[in-house]
């Protein structure tokens, strides 16, 4: 059986190169080995045998090479890559051909490599150090290039010697130990020596300038993706200030961040660190420079706790559901192997030398010669880790994925189990289970809750015990013991807190709550980074629950919730304030594993209808208070998994949307059963399986197009098909028209009626036929006649985001046939162009788009997020009559990859239109985390901005 599916893999790639290569003969004049590797390679791999069908001169060479069959030496790299970026004469723009070459290259070799790897011609070393070789070559001569022909235009950045200076590039991860996956992200810093400015140019820039575009364009070099793939996906996240810092540092501005700022889990992060590309006299002294921040020249027992922090988080999301087949994630994974030996690394590694290294494999070598792990548990965790990274390049060298899960198809199956040695899935199941519990047991063992070595933390060993009535000279030794920013102005804040009548007035239960909570709370906010600001922004939390001692209680006896509150409120003014005026949310804290996941939409419908159902149907302020807690409740989840880091943008939308879709949906349909219980139903006229047949809600705008953040309102339409002068059928009837008024009324009362847990959603009816001068609900026949007729080129623009949220399935489904034909129509493109325009620059005027204050607004600034939505919307109104798969979808994301696909603007447009849209609403999205407006710094965003104008130019030029 098993054989059976991966030759039928085999032929079918075998089929397909033939049919690509008109010379294919050749291969079956190769050698009885090479066509078994042959057929083990391309039944297991796709990625390879496609690319071998994408470029078949490209793999004979390769193939003929003998490059196949022999190791590399870590420069050949550089070499062979010299060779692909010779340009001929004559061939056009020198970085477009730097771009297809290095993504060339980079196919040749990852074939090699994957070759190698899968049939067991190399070692895990030899394969984790070929890709990071490759990675190298691929950076190092790039940015030769892309240097010397900056240098050209903007001059050479010197230093005050007036020498010319490089930039540097540290590799970070499993690049910087040179253990890099077949397919991996390489986490990179830059760096450059000196501040100054460049000299010999047509005119001169800072350093840091030329430096941050070059940095620029040495990630479009490797990231980007184009029609010639990608060559490796960048992340400079590890940087100061991760993405909120600036791409390119100095080394005194570098040396300062991390002495002065640097945390622990950064100097974990760098014990990885190292050098690949730039002055190599300039990288020891970075190297030396960082040295004293990475490991202390004592034992450094004050790295326990946050080691042991780092732990809890680990055990947490382990413990989250879905790990359970991640080999580097799930318990006894990749991930915790590399925590035992940095854990000793960052602990020891002042006092032994030999534990400073980038190498995992000589760091656990060296942990047994300082007698600091036994032979056999080095000796079990190493072959864990063998296997676990063999297992990992099987599950990425199938189809060049960044993946560590476990596939769940039959043949994926069968191919990691034939490329890790095995007869069958459940005999390699049987050994990864038991490695994984050998790595488990070490994991478990090390840093643990109750290690001796806490003693020895500064102020772990005492508690200072809480006065009933502190004032400012008792809490001040208190709050310099515990390290606060500034003591003495929080000193009077506590004080004056204690002393409010709201405080003396307290009962004794929940005074006593108080009293037990503040020296925890106290000790909880210390530890975060910007303590001072945190226990200030908690405190006036605190002060609004004083007499709702349960919320006191909860925090008292649940030292986690306690963490989440104040690691939060660090984090996001919004959540913040959310947990001020609804202190009920408070519950949602209990559990991390609850709070740093997003259910699914279903789950959510469930969610909402098991919440709704406990209240009396009756009670409709209950109702309400039910709903809002329910919007308020989830979209605190998925800001929570925001800023963790564990949910995309993308994702982040979805679910903001969902929420709000569910929302709608289920007082769409309770309005319904409240009419009809008092009106009756209207004439069947509509899907009679669907709970409001005949009647749907229209979301346009964010919500439409599946872009909402924390803060947007909804633009709904509301649409009905009910035929004239027909009444409903209760004993209090009233005309169709009135009835469908009346339900639209009662869906935005329902959403947007302040109550005590104040609204759902404020809602937008301006979008609807006429405006505000309209009709609530249309007639979908009117409704179609005034877009065909009467309405303007903005709301035919706003129309391209339009799609049914709630309703009825049937009117659904004509809705859609009605905005498909409104966008398809025939127009006259300049006149429709010359409309876009002159809406655009309105807006701009009207709306804030221009410069001010060396502010540039992300939604209404010049190559901001509108731009890009006029762009997409004339794109879709000019063109979907000839490519009507533009109308498809109502989402900016997925209409640019249409317009791509149809080839009105390059894979490479669409992609940069993409990746702006993302970066600017991400930015939206945690200023809307801070309650800022959605402004940043002028200087921000520039390439982003340009790169929208210049685009802007070409479609309406």
């Amino acid at each position: 059986m098993t054989a059976n599916i991966l030759a039928t893999a085999y032929q079918r790639h075998l089929d397909h190169y033939q049919r690509a290569d008109p010379a294919a003969d050749w291969l079956h004049n190769q050698s009885t080995e090479f066509l078994q590797q042959l057929e083990l390679v391309w039944s297991c791999s796709d990625f390879v045998a496609e690319q071998a069908a994408i470029d078949p001169g490209l793999f004979r060479q390769l193939v003929e090479s003998g490059d196949l069959c022999r190791s590399y030496q870590p420069e050949q790299y550089g070499l062979l890559l010299a060779g692909f970026l010779e340009q001929p004469q004559g061939s056009g723009c020198a970085e477009e051909h730097l771009h297809k070459q290095l993504r060339r290259f980079r196919r040749r070799e990852m074939m090699r490599i994957i070759w190698r790897d899968f049939t067991r011609q190399a070692s895990l070393e030899e394969t984790t150090s070929n890709a990071t070789s490759l990675a190298e070559a691929c950076i190092n001569l790039a940015l030769a290039q892309l240097h010397k022909d900056q240098v050209c235009a903007l001059g050479s950045p010197v230093d005050s010697a007036g020498a010319e200076q490089q930039m540097l590039v540290i590799a970070m991860g499993k690049m910087g130990a040179c253990e890099l996956n077949i397919s991996s992200d390489i986490d990179l810093i830059f760096a450059y020596p000196e501040a100054g400015a460049t000299i010999g140019g047509s005119r001169s820039v800072s350093n840091q300038e030329f430096f941050t575009r070059l940095g620029q364009r040495l990630i479009a070099a490797l990231d980007r993706q184009t029609a010639d793939g990608f060559v490796f996906r960048v992340d400079m996240r590890l940087r100061p200030y991760g993405q909120s810092g600036s791409l390119v540092m100095n080394f005194s501005a570098l040396e300062e961040y991390y002495l002065a700022q640097g945390r622990d889990w950064e100097r974990y992060a760098m014990i990885k660190a190292r050098v690949v590309a730039g002055d190599q006299q300039q990288a020891q002294v970075l190297e030396a420079m960082l040295h004293p921040f990475i490991y202390r020249k004592y034992l450094d027992y004050g790295a326990i706790e946050s080691l042991r922090d780092l732990k809890r988080a680990i055990v947490r999301e382990v413990s989250r559901k879905g790990l359970a087949d991640n080999i580097k994630l799930g318990s006894g994974g990749i991930r915790e192997v590399e925590f035992i030996a940095q854990t000793f690394q960052l602990i020891r590694g002042g006092k032994s030398p030999q534990l400073q290294t980038q190498s995992l494999h000589q760091a656990l070598r060296a942990l047994q010669t300082e007698q600091l792990m036994s032979e056999q548990e080095r000796t079990s965790l190493w072959r864990a880790y063998e296997f676990l990274r063999n297992t990992e390049h099987a599950l990425q060298g199938m189809g060049d994925k960044q993946t560590q899960q476990l596939p769940q198809d039959q043949l994926g199956q069968l191919r990691v189990a034939v490329l890790m040695g095995c007869d069958n899935w459940v005999d390699f199941n049987q050994q990864l289970q038991h490695h994984r519990q050998q790595v488990s047991d070490s994991f478990a063992a090390i840093i643990t809750e109750q290690s001796p070595s806490a003693e020895a933390e500064p102020g772990s060993s005492q508690t200072l015990e809480w006065l009933q009535n502190p004032n400012v000279a008792s809490l001040l030794p208190y709050l310099q013991q515990l390290g606060y920013e500034q003591p003495q102005p929080l000193a009077e804040k506590l004080a004056n807190f204690y002393a409010s009548r709201a405080v003396q007035l307290l009962q004794v239960l929940p005074r006593s709550r108080l009293d037990a909570l503040m020296p925890k709370l106290l000790k909880v906010c210390a530890n975060r980074d910007n303590n001072s600001y945190t226990l200030g922004i908690v405190l006036g939390l605190v002060q609004e629950i004083l007499r709702r001692s349960a919320y006191l209680a909860l925090l008292v006896e649940n030292a986690q919730a306690l963490e989440q509150l104040c690691l939060l409120c660090e984090r996001s003014r919004w959540i913040a304030e959310q947990l001020t005026n609804y202190p009920a949310l408070l519950d949602e804290l209990l559990d991390p594993r609850t709070l740093y996941t997003a259910p699914e939409k279903q789950y959510l419908r469930d969610q909402l209808r098991q919440q709704t159902v406990r209240v009396a149907s009756e009670d409709m302020e209950q109702q309400m208070d039910v709903i809002r807690y329910f919007c308020r409740s989830y979209s605190l989840r998925v800001a929570a998994c925001e800023l963790m880091g564990v949910m995309p943008l993308m994702q982040v939308s979805d679910y903001l949307t969902w929420i709000a879709e569910v929302a709608v949906e289920h007082v769409t349909n309770v309005a319904w059963d409240q009419l009809q219980a008092t009106y009756g139903s209207p004439p069947a006229n509509g899907s009679q399986y669907d709970a409001t047949p005949g009647f749907v809600v229209v979301a346009y705008g964010k919500m439409g197009g599946l872009e909402m953040g924390y803060k947007s309102d909804l633009d709904l339409v509301f649409l009905h098909n009910a035929k004239p002068n027909q009444v409903t059928d209760g004993q209090r009837s009233i005309d169709v028209g009135t009835f469908f008024m009346r339900l639209g009324q009662r869906i935005i009362h329902l959403l947007s009626t302040p109550t005590a847990a104040g609204i759902a959603y404020e809602t937008d009816m301006r979008l609807r036929p006429s405006g505000n001068s309209g009709m609530l609900v249309s007639r979908l026949s009117a409704f179609e006649k005034y877009q065909q007729q009467d309405a303007w080129t903005w709301e035919h623009q706003a129309l391209v985001r339009a799609r049914v949220v709630a309703g009825d399935t049937d009117l659904a489904e004509a809705f859609d046939q009605v905005r498909q034909r409104t966008l398809r129509q025939k127009r006259n493109r300049q006149s429709l162009a010359n409309e876009v325009r002159e809406m655009r620059e309105k807006m701009r005027i009207h709306l804030g788009g221009r410069p001010k204050d060396g502010k540039f607004s992300l939604k209404q600034g010049s190559g901001g997020i509108v731009d890009i939505e006029f762009m997409v919307q004339f794109a879709v109104l000019a063109w979907s009559g000839e490519h009507p798969e533009l109308a498809c979808w109502s989402d900016t994301i997925r209409t640019l990859e249409s317009l791509a696909d149809v080839g009105l603007i390059t894979a490479q447009q669409s992609q940069q239109l993409i990746e702006a849209y993302k970066a600017y609403r991400s930015a939206g999205h945690r200023l809307q985390l801070q309650n800022q407006l959605a402004e940043v710094a002028e200087s921000e965003f520039l390439p982003h901005r340009a790169m929208v104008q210049e685009q802007w130019q070409q479609l309406f030029s």
